[in-house]
């Protein structure tokens, strides 16, 4: 059973916040789905993800191509994970399920600190989901760093 991970952007961006924890994610075995609300907003974190070969090239692809399943890192706004991901990213507000979090290894929330809705809709995916018994984790960059400020290590299933 898995973990929900919110991390409270107040410092960085999400896309190298997407791009760092992808690159971790990679580096343990895991694939990655990067599930965002809007194609813009996965246009960017595409271009970025491209263009940043300074932090090391981030093997990647948008959904909806004929090797999906193929993806290390793949960027979509459905809710189907055709590449096997074990780490799932939302951005954007994009909707988690609390059966996602207890069927794969990590699910990543990453939500904009400046952004009052984004904060009151981070709020109410912890609640639906720890409410669920899934096992939660809160980062916060504020102090410079990521810091663990909160954990809920969920309802066991025995």
């Amino acid at each position: 059973m898995g973990a929900a991970y919110f991390y409270h952007l107040t410092r960085s961006s999400a896309e190298a916040t997407v791009q760092t924890l992808a690159a971790k994610s990679l580096q343990v075995g895991w694939r990655v789905v990067v599930r965002g609300r809007s194609d813009a907003f996965l246009d960017r974190l595409d271009e970025v993800l491209w263009l940043r070969p300074e932090e090391g090239f981030l093997p990647h692809g948008r959904a909806g191509g004929p090797h999906d399943a193929d993806q290390p890192v793949l960027l979509s706004t459905a809710a189907d994970i055709p590449n096997g991901a074990a780490c799932l990213m939302s951005v954007e507000g994009a909707e988690i399920s609390p059966e996602e979090v207890q069927s794969l290894d990590r699910v990543c929330i990453l939500f904009d600190g400046g952004n009052g809705d984004a904060v009151a809709h981070a709020r109410i995916q912890w609640k639906t989901l720890t409410g669920a018994g899934c096992a939660a984790q809160y980062w916060s960059e504020e102090g410079g760093k990521w810091e663990k400020k909160a954990e809920n290590g969920g309802i066991s299933a025995d």
